[in-house]
């Protein structure tokens, strides 16, 4: 059978009508779940810390990016104890979830950065000259420290080392 190529008209375009937003799950997609329409979209991550994830989730998390308890539980602002007597299905605050997501923006970020999230993890739990001997995870219970640690990714992702 041959195939006889249909004429077009030289002002269009001869395309496929399908786009590919290719990206690989992140942290966000493995603990938070993705839609159904695929990977999340801010809005869907706003409307979860809004309704608050369940401990599990929480502690799905502090297991993924290996946090122990206790630095969970300082980075949350939030007593182990505290956090030991949620029942896994529970509901915490919300100003948990909205903690939780800044953990899984910054994880996602340092994974890309550093190309290897095991090597980030690593790099967080380092003492650095930079933040006067002090491992990178031990910011993260303040704002500050978070965008003192964003900030560095992006020195270390453009080459800049102090």
């Amino acid at each position: 059978m041959k195939y006889k190529p249909v004429d077009t008209p030289p002002s269009m375009l001869n395309e496929p009508m399908v786009t590919y937003n290719v990206q690989a799950p992140n942290l966000f997609n493995t603990l938070f779940g993705s839609t159904q329409f695929g990977l999340m979209s801010d809005f869907d991550i706003l409307k979860s810390a809004r309704e608050g994830f369940s401990k599990h989730v929480l502690m799905a998390l502090a297991k993924k990016i290996s946090l122990t308890l206790q630095e969970f539980a300082n980075i949350m602002h939030i007593s182990e104890r505290t956090l030991q007597r949620y029942d896994d299905n529970d509901i915490i605050k919300t100003e948990y979830a909205e903690k939780a997501v800044e953990l899984a923006r910054l994880y996602t970020r340092g994974e890309e950065v550093f190309g290897s999230l095991d090597k980030f993890k690593i790099w967080m739990k380092t003492p650095i000259h930079v933040f006067r001997g002090e491992a990178p995870v031990s910011l993260l219970d303040t704002s500050i420290g978070f965008d003192m640690v964003f900030k560095e990714l992006g020195r270390i992702e453009h080459g800049i080392f102090a």
